[in-house]
């Protein structure tokens, strides 16, 4: 007998095929069928392909695709995350590397700007690496370098070792200033949208194989080595990642710049317009 979780997922991927932003459908990358997120742009920029946090689905990025209309905006729900099913078997950042990459390939993409928010600050690292003749510029958000990194206080990380939030919106609510900080301290009325994505959450074992995937990956030893011009992007009131990661990352590589956040994890949904200046003049620069 199928799981309630499982009828709920069904019936949420049945139902989003359309967002106000992005034309979204299932693209299959090497036997791994994907819900892929891409919103239309004007074609005078490079495409800016996007890796999301954990747990979190394409709707979750739609405020920020919106604010760069001029973009072609490409993103997807990692295996067993919103509508993309459970992959076979257990994956690592490298697999979702050359899944990106392959999705620029079927859109017939030679290059990206890339950007990654916390969890999928990780995977945009991975790709800058394995993939970089793929990767123009790199943009990082509230994120770190993976398990050697200055952690979050354990109270934080114990609320993030399950997928409660995205499943029960009234304990989102009631923990998402411990969690997130900055603005989302003031209530929950700061984080509505957010909750309201939470009835699309996919499954908690896509859940638990983001936390696997992240298990002993680090980027520490090869950051030195990054070419592409890269932005970092931090809020200085962030329980998740505190801000001495990013100034972490902001030394280890060559050609990097710190841009600071008077707010916290959630900076890019809270404080849209600034992250929005600070994307556009950093992708628009020469």
């Amino acid at each position: 007998m199928r799981s309630t979780e499982g009828k709920i997922c069904d019936e949420n991927h049945a139902m989003l095929t359309e967002t106000q932003t992005f034309h979204i459908e299932p693209i299959r990358i090497g036997g791994q069928e994907l819900r892929v997120g891409r919103s239309a742009g004007s074609g005078d920029h490079p495409p800016l392909l996007m890796f999301n946090g954990i747990g979190a689905n394409i709707e979750l990025l739609e405020p920020l695709a919106q604010a760069l209309p001029e973009r072609e905006v490409i993103t997807f729900d990692v295996p067993g995350v919103g509508g993309s099913p459970l992959p076979s078997l257990p994956y690592r950042p490298r697999h979702i590397a050359r899944l990106a990459q392959g999705l620029l390939d079927h859109f017939r993409h030679d290059q990206a700007d890339v950007l990654g928010v916390s969890w999928g600050g990780a995977m945009a690292q991975q790709f800058a690496c394995t993939a970089s003749s793929h990767c123009r510029k790199l943009i990082l958000c509230a994120t770190a370098t993976g398990s050697v990194m200055v952690p979050a206080k354990l109270d934080v990380l114990w609320k993030m070792a399950t997928p409660r939030r995205y499943i029960d919106r009234d304990y989102a609510r009631t923990v998402s200033g411990d969690i997130y900080g900055g603005d989302c301290r003031e209530g929950p009325q700061v984080l509505a949208g957010h909750f309201e994505q939470a009835k699309k959450f996919n499954s908690r074992q896509g859940y638990y194989l983001q936390l696997l995937a992240g298990a002993g990956w680090t980027s520490i030893h090869w950051l030195p080595f990054l070419k592409q011009p890269t932005l970092i992007m931090a809020g200085d009131d962030d329980p998740l990642i505190p801000l001495i990661n990013a100034r972490l990352m902001r030394s280890l590589i060559p050609n990097s710049e710190l841009q600071v956040f008077d707010c916290g994890h959630m900076f890019l949904l809270t404080r849209r317009d600034a992250s929005v200046a600070a994307i556009r003049e950093f992708l628009d620069r020469p």
